[in-house]
């Protein structure tokens, strides 16, 4: 185990790996919360999920679909009485009063699923200390130290990685081909805000072309808004009418995807295939698989075990995965590099935000400390450039990769 890693397992007390238990690790080191009586049935157990927007968000969709599967799984088998779901939860307020909602209608482990919603689930678990509340994409759980909430995120800037492998060999078949000459190959990516998950994404997706077609550069743009369809076709077309000849995004309408397909120029989705309405132009997309870590902690609650304060699903617990690839646009040979770069990836023998493969203003970097322990001035406090790569997501289960790296450029900073 290296430094990081022990690091690591001390701060977060999980590591993707399987439910910690006092019995192996001690209560102190899981930083977990006791859920004494379980009965191991779920069908015992009324839970809730929080969403941001509904089905018809990609981002949202996906939590509802591991969300449905995890309760059926586990016997929590009736919709609107065993298991509920609120959508169109926005950012504010609102969250705290669905989460006490939820409480009032039974509830014992609720969910939330954006990032905005943590201050109102924190207020909620400090309200209701005998539910167990889980955080998709938060910061503080590591810090709050409350017994009853708890943050989960996944390794998803490998699924970044390998969707942006899948990047570099379409580029390479059109350099190959003569469609674009190598200092043409500029890619595209729409983003919502530019917060660290958001830098995070898009770097590791830029990497993974890069490793490909060493050329390559990137454009971004943002929408401001997590959902916004016109926003993000509109960005997605300016950045085709720039010159950029593939395009990715970490925004969650059908907005770049749509404007792809109207222009002919390959995609790279994210949380789900959208091959059905764009077949000629989808590549593959990386997505979260949530279903594990609602599996765990379902489990842990009916059967009495510890939630991990900190959750970050991996390649190996099948959390971070790629759909299908469409043959019809993907280059040839590229399922067969993509399972070899996993395969690597699983073994740590490649690490995506090797220190060599890129530079800050020129330079490689020997050290950085990011922003793990989030607070309002926003100071790096945490060492995590280590053994010649960023430690992503090894000191807390969100990302705090923020680096503006050669290669990228920003057309613009919008927070929203």
């Amino acid at each position: 185990m290296s430094y990081a890693e022990k690091i690591a397992m001390s701060r977060r007390g999980f590591l993707g790996l399987g439910l910690c238990s006092a019995a192996t690790l001690g209560l102190a080191a899981c930083g977990g919360s006791s859920t004494e009586g379980g009965s191991g049935d779920g069908s015992a157990l009324k839970v809730g999920l929080i969403c941001l927007h509904d089905e018809n968000s990609t981002y949202d969709l996906n939590f509802i679909k591991a969300f449905k599967t995890a309760c059926q799984d586990a016997g929590i088998k009736q919709e609107g009485t065993d298991f509920l779901i609120k959508t169109g939860i926005p950012e504010s307020n609102e969250c705290y009063d669905a989460a006490a909602e939820l409480v009032d209608a039974g509830c014992k482990l609720i969910f939330a699923d954006s990032f905005g919603h943590e201050d109102y689930i924190i207020q909620a678990a400090k309200e209701f200390p005998e539910v167990q509340f889980c955080h998709a994409t938060g910061t503080k759980a590591h810090t709050e130290k409350l017994p009853n909430y708890h943050n989960a995120f996944a390794a998803i800037y490998e699924g970044r990685f390998l969707a942006g492998v899948a990047a570099g060999l379409k580029l390479k078949e059109m350099i190959d081909a003569g469609t674009i000459t190598a200092d043409k190959a500029k890619m595209g990516y729409v983003g919502a805000f530019t917060y660290a998950e958001v830098i995070s994404g898009y770097t590791s997706f830029f990497l993974g072309a890069k490793s490909i077609v060493p050329e390559v550069t990137m454009e971004v743009t943002f929408t401001g808004t997590w959902y916004d369809q016109a926003l993000e076709q509109e960005g997605a077309t300016k950045l085709i009418n720039s010159g950029c000849v593939l395009i990715s995004q970490h925004a969650d309408s059908m907005g770049a995807p749509n404007a792809c397909e109207n222009a002919g120029v390959p995609n790279v989705s994210y949380n789900g295939s959208t091959v059905d309405s764009c077949p000629n132009t989808f590549i593959v997309s990386s997505r979260i698989n949530w279903a594990p870590y609602y599996t765990d902690c379902i489990n842990a609650v009916t059967g009495g075990k510890e939630i991990p304060v900190d959750y970050t699903g991996t390649l190996k617990t099948e959390s971070v995965q790629l759909t299908e690839l469409n043959e019809k646009v993907a280059a040839k040979g590229t399922q067969e590099k993509i399972d070899e770069v996993k395969g690597q990836l699983e073994a740590g023998t490649l690490h995506v935000f090797d220190t060599k493969t890129f530079t800050v203003d020129g330079k490689e970097l020997t050290s950085y400390k990011a922003d793990v322990d989030s607070d309002a001035n926003m100071e790096g406090d945490t060492e995590v450039i280590i053994d010649g790569y960023f430690h992503e997501s090894e000191f807390r289960s969100a990302p705090y990769f923020d680096l503006q790296i050669d290669g990228i450029k920003l057309l613009d900073t919008n927070f929203g």
